[in-house]
C-alpha cells in the first residue's frame, strides 16, 4: 500500500468539488480516502495501480472512471524517434551487477516547486512499490542541459568512481558514498559485496548518478529553471524497468498545460554483453482478448457488447466490438490475465450496482478433511515454535534447479506460457522456497524455523498432476533436530513414519544434500519424503549464513489415515 497526497484546491478545480458523493467515488474507483482537510486530500492507491501513484496518473484515471466527456478511452500520446545522440551504451561490465536500464528523453517541460515535489514523490513512490525500495529497480532524472550525449553506463571499482553526490558539499568516493553520505548508508546493502559499483556516465565523463544509490549534485539536480531531462530506469527486470518508464514519462507529459505540448524522445540503447540494440520508450499498448460470457459468469451479470464497451472505457482502455479485442495502455502493470480485465469491468459497472443473490440451493457447509489435517499439523508445528509462510504456486527456473544443484535438462517442467514475469514455471517442491525465505532473511534474528503446507505439480503423460506438500527448514539445523521434529509429528498424529537409509532407487535427489546425513520417510513401507542437512555449496548458492536442514513429505498419502 502506498499513501499520496494531493493539493485539495487543485483536486477541486480540475475534478470537482470532495463532497459526500465525490468521496463515495473515490471509494468505488478502488482507492481509499485516508484524509481530507482543508488543504489536503490523502488517498490509499493498491500496489497493484502504480500508475495512480501521481496527481497527473490519478487524474487520468479518475476522470474516465467518473465518465467525463474526451476523458473515456485510451489516453494517446506522441512519442518521436531518436535523434543521432540520443544513444545510451550499456558496457557489459554490469551484466552481473544491475544489468538493465530503459531511458527516455523529455523537453519543453515547465516545472515550477509543486511539480518538483509530484516528480520526486512519485519517483519515490515507484521505487517503494514496484521497485520494492529500489532493489528492484532504480529511477534517475537529470537536466539534460547538463549532460553530453551520448551516455555510458558502466561498472567501474569503488575508488575510481569519484563526484559529488545530490546536497553534499564535496566530492566522494563510490566507497565513502556508502559509509558517509545519509542516502548511501540507508541503501548501501544493495550494493554490499560487489567489486563494482554501477553508474551513468556523459560523454564530457560526467558522472550522472551510481544507481541504485544517488544521483550528481553538477548533473543530476532538476530546478525550475529545467526544460529537458533524461530519464533512466535501472535494475534487473527489463520489463518493469519498461512498464515503469512509460508510468514516468506519461505522467510528466501530463504536466503540460497543452495537450502534446511536451515532447517525448525515444532513446537507443546499445547492449555491448549481447550486441544488441533496443528502443525505449514504447508506448505502444497491448491488446488482449475477452470472452464476454466468461466476463457474465465470472460476476453474475448479462452484459452486451455495449455495456462491457462502456465500462472498459471507464477504466482506460479501448474495447474493439467486432473482435472482442482489448486494448491495454503501456503504463498498467497489472493486466496479465483476462481476469484482471473483469475486474476493471466491475470497477467500471460499480459494486453499489451489483444485487446480492441468496443461492437456490439448501446446503451444510462442512471443512475439507484434508484441510482440517493441514490446520492439525499447522496446530503442532506452530506449538514447536515454527513460523508458517507461504510462498508463490509460480517459480524460477534458477531457483528450482539451478540453486538446488539440479540439471535442468533432465528436468520435467511446467512452464506458462508467455509469462509476464521472470517467474514462469510450477513448483515442483516446497523445498527450494523455503531457503529462499531463509535467505532473504539472512540478517534477521536466529535461529529461523519455518515450514508451508502447500500445493506442488507434476507431469505425466502430458497431465498436470497437483498434490499437497509438507515442508520445513531450520537454520542453524541439523539431521537430529530434524528426525526429533518429525518423531514428535508423527506421535501427534498416530502415524508410524520411519526413517530409512536412502538407496539407488530413492525418491529424492540428495544433489543439495550433504551425503551421509540424509535419509527417507517411510509409511507403511512407501517412501513419502526426505530429510537432510543442505550441502554447503547449495547454502553457498543461496548465500545462506548458518547450517540449514530441510524436509519435505507428501502428504496425500497420509490423507485417509487422518480422517
Amino acid at each position: 500500500m502506498a499513501n499520496v497526497i494531493f493539493n485539495r484546491k487543485t483536486f477541486e478545480k480540475d475534478i470537482g468539488k470532495i463532497d459526500d458523493k465525490m468521496q463515495n467515488q473515490i471509494a468505488l474507483f478502488g482507492t481509499t480516502l485516508e484524509k481530507l482537510d482543508d488543504k489536503e486530500i490523502e488517498i490509499e492507491i493498491f500496489p497493484n495501480r502504480p500508475d495512480l501513484l501521481s496527481y497527473q496518473g490519478y487524474k487520468r484515471g479518475f476522470l474516465a472512471f467518473l465518465g467525463r466527456k474526451g476523458s473515456t478511452g485510451l489516453k494517446e500520446y506522441k512519442i518521436k524517434k531518436p535523434l543521432n545522440d540520443y544513444k545510451v551504451i550499456i558496457d557489459s561490465s554490469v551484466k552481473t551487477i544491475r544489468p538493465y536500464t530503459a531511458c527516455a528523453i523529455i523537453k519543453n517541460i515547465k516545472l515550477d516547486d509543486d511539480k518538483i515535489k509530484e516528480l520526486i514523490d512519485i519517483q519515490e513512490k515507484l521505487h517503494l512499490t514496484i521497485g520494492r525500495k529500489r532493489k528492484k529497480l532504480a529511477i534517475g532524472i537529470y537536466p539534460l542541459e547538463k549532460i553530453t550525449l551520448p551516455i555510458k553506463y558502466e561498472a567501474l571499482e569503488p575508488d575510481k568512481i569519484k563526484f559529488r553526490p545530490l546536497e553534499s558539499e564535496k566530492e566522494m568516493t563510490g566507497l565513502q558514498i556508502l559509509q558517509r553520505h545519509p542516502t548511501g548508508r540507508d541503501y548501501a546493502h544493495l550494493l554490499a559485496g560487489k567489486e563494482k559499483f554501477p553508474i551513468f556516465i556523459d560523454s564530457n565523463n560526467n558522472i550522472l548518478s551510481m544507481p541504485p544509490i544517488i544521483n550528481s549534485h553538477l548533473t543530476g539536480k532538476v530546478s525550475e529553471s529545467t526544460k529537458d531531462v533524461f530519464i533512466e530506469c535501472s535494475g534487473f527486470d527489463l520489463e518493469v524497468l519498461k512498464k515503469c518508464l512509460n508510468i514516468l514519462i506519461t505522467t510528466i507529459s501530463d504536466f503540460g498545460e497543452k495537450e502534446n505540448s511536451i515532447e517525448i524522445f525515444q532513446m537507443e540503447l546499445e547492449y555491448k554483453s549481447d550486441k544488441k540494440k533496443i528502443i525505449t520508450p514504447n508506448l505502444t499498448p497491448e491488446k488482449m482478448k475477452l470472452n464476454i460470457s466468461n466476463a457474465n459468469k465470472l460476476l453474475g451479470l448479462n452484459l452486451n457488447e455495449a455495456q462491457v464497451k462502456t465500462n472498459l472505457e471507464k477504466m482506460g482502455y479501448n474495447y474493439n466490438i467486432k473482435n472482442h479485442e482489448v486494448t491495454i495502455p503501456s503504463w498498467r502493470t497489472d493486466i496479465l490475465h483476462e481476469v484482471d480485465l473483469i475486474e476493471d469491468i466491475a470497477i467500471g459497472y460499480g459494486y453499489n450496482n451489483f444485487n446480492p443473490l441468496i443461492p437456490e440451493v439448501s446446503s451444510t457447509g462442512k471443512e475439507d478433511k484434508n484441510e482440517s489435517t493441514k490446520r492439525k499439523i499447522s496446530q503442532i508445528l506452530s506449538g514447536l515454535n515454527m513460523l508458517e509462510v507461504s510462498n508463490f504456486y509460480l517459480t524460477k527456473k534458477e531457483d528450482q534447479y539451478k540453486k538446488m544443484n539440479i540439471p535442468e535438462k533432465n528436468s520435467k517442467f511446467i512452464e506458462v506460457i508467455n509469462s509476464k514475469t521472470e517467474y514462469n514455471i510450477l513448483r515442483q517442491n516446497l523445498s527450494h522456497y523455503l531457503l529462499k525465505n531463509l535467505s532473504e532473511n539472512v540478517d534477521s534474528e536466529y535461529p529461523q524455523r519455518i515450514y508451508e503446507t502447500g500445493v506442488i505439480f507434476n507431469e505425466e503423460s502430458n497431465n498436470i498432476y497437483e498434490s499437497d506438500s509438507l515442508a520445513i527448514a531450520i537454520t542453524p539445523g541439523n539431521f537430529t533436530e530434524l528426525k526429533q521434529i518429525i518423531d514428535y509429528l508423527g506421535n501427534m498424529l498416530n502415524l508410524k513414519l520411519e526413517l530409512k537409509e536412502p538407496n539407488e532407487n530413492a525418491i529424492i535427489n540428495n544433489q543439495h544434500l550433504i551425503e551421509g546425513r540424509i535419509a527417507e520417510i517411510y509409511h507403511e513401507g512407501k517412501p513419502i519424503g526426505f530429510l537432510g542437512e543442505v550441502h554447503p555449496k547449495i547454502l553457498r548458492l543461496w548465500k545462506l549464513k548458518m547450517p540449514a536442514a530441510l524436509l519435505e513429505i507428501n502428504l496425500e498419502s497420509l490423507y485417509e489415515k487422518l480422517d
